[in-house]
């Protein structure tokens, strides 16, 4: 495994703390404007003010004209005696993105974080949106942490969430360390038994029920689970075969998160499907 290196914000961008209730507002809009007016889960203005006082971040990210691109929020407090911060929501306008701006934002994070005495960061991403996974695990080194069914409910109301349920890996990522990324070789996978989605490579399609679907999940000392590499085309053209794989996909990881396997590789892939490796630890 490879350690990972701070990301700054690309060329003629800045990140910063939020200066205004003017800035604040402009948070919201783009929370709207991400997920949809509907969300039941925007962060309020008054919210994005009162979390930075103890010790919370509400950053947003500005272009060479100081038009406000992306942003980030999170709070600090204790968990389990140990000083955390969960950062609950990072996004980035349509026009910036495949700049790296979100991996910036989250360095940035991170780095104040440090500055707070902040051990370790958690957050949660859906595991079935396979490029936020690879963000997650091979770029920004963070590691699953625990799988969480329908954590926000069965409907957010957001048109990016869908109506399915909101599952979620728990992220976690070391500040008081350096960390590492998980390995995305595809012989990382080969011939690996697969306990949820396609046994062939398939083409993401959702048709069928895979393996995993009802059979019984074998105990090996390692398992694959697959996830359609375009989850929201899923959703929007498929969503009978998007629910059979979330369904066989949360019974493998609630089955084996719970029993003391880990996340121990994401392997994704352009033209397949992509892959999470499952392995019991020792």
């Amino acid at each position: 495994m490879s350690r990972v290196a701070f990301v700054p914000p690309p060329a003629g961008y800045t990140i910063r703390h939020l200066a205004s209730h003017a800035e604040r507002a402009e948070v919201v809009r783009l929370q709207d404007d991400t997920w949809g007016a509907g969300f039941s889960e925007r962060i309020p203005a008054a919210m994005l003010l009162v979390g930075p006082k103890l010790g919370g971040i509400s950053a947003g990210a500005f272009d060479a004209n100081g038009r406000m691109v992306g942003f980030v929020f999170g709070l600090t407090g204790l968990r389990d005696g140990v000083l955390t911060h969960w950062s609950d929501m990072l996004a980035v306008r349509p026009e910036a993105q495949g700049q790296r701006l979100g991996e910036a934002l989250k360095h940035w994070q991170r780095a104040e974080c440090q500055r707070m005495g902040v051990q370790v960061m958690h957050w949660t991403f859906d595991p079935f949106v396979a490029r936020n996974a690879h963000l997650n695990l091979n770029l920004l080194g963070a590691g699953v942490h625990q799988f969480v069914p329908d954590m926000y409910g069965v409907d957010t109301g957001s048109h990016i969430h869908g109506p399915l349920g909101t599952d979620r890996f728990v992220a976690s990522w070391a500040v008081s360390s350096d960390p590492t990324v998980l390995p995305s070789d595809p012989a990382t996978v080969e011939g690996v038994p697969v306990v949820a989605g396609p046994s062939g490579s398939g083409s993401g399609s959702g048709s069928g029920s895979g393996p995993g679907a009802a059979d019984a999940l074998p105990d090996l000392p390692r398992v694959a689970v697959r996830i359609p590499t375009d989850y929201h085309h899923l959703l929007d053209h498929d969503l009978d075969g998007a629910r059979v794989w979330r369904m066989a996909a949360r019974r493998a990881f609630s089955h084996y998160l719970s029993t003391g396997y880990r996340v121990s590789a994401f392997v994704p892939s352009r033209t397949a499907d992509a892959t999470y490796l499952l392995t019991r630890s020792t």
